[in-house]
């Protein structure tokens, strides 16, 4: 979408070197190096920082867990529905096999304590 590829930057380039001109073009080129540079000793300095005050925890995070790039809003939703939905389905399993169980114990005459009951019959002869 807003990906620089090679040829873009190329093309800022050229326009760069018409707006700004031969002669101070490497003036500016000096600027634009010394600002990367210091962008990259404040990013190390802030990592360093971060080390310092997480101490031996700091090595065992997983950094490309946490990298925001790898996360789909579509994925997340997805999984989330499909987490509900197998928790739903799994309650429901469970439920059905204490149902069947308690019948089962019903027939064979053990009650839920696990006391055998005796059935028999009143009305036999």
């Amino acid at each position: 979408m807003g990906g620089l590829s090679f040829e873009k930057i190329l093309i800022i380039l050229v326009i760069a070197m018409f707006v700004i001109g031969p002669t101070r073009l490497p003036e500016y080129a000096k600027k634009l190096s010394d600002f990367v540079r210091s962008v990259k000793r404040a990013a190390d300095g802030a990592k360093d920082r971060l080390k310092d005050e997480m101490g031996p925890e700091f090595e065992d995070v997983d950094w490309k867990q946490l990298d925001p790039r790898q996360y789909d809003p579509r994925r997340i939703i997805r999984d989330a529905l499909v987490e509900d939905e197998r928790e739903a389905r799994q309650s429901e399993r469970r439920e059905r096999l204490e149902e069947l169980a308690a019948a089962r114990r019903a027939r064979q005459g053990v009650s839920a304590d696990g006391a055998v009951t005796v059935r028999f019959d009143d009305e036999a002869t």
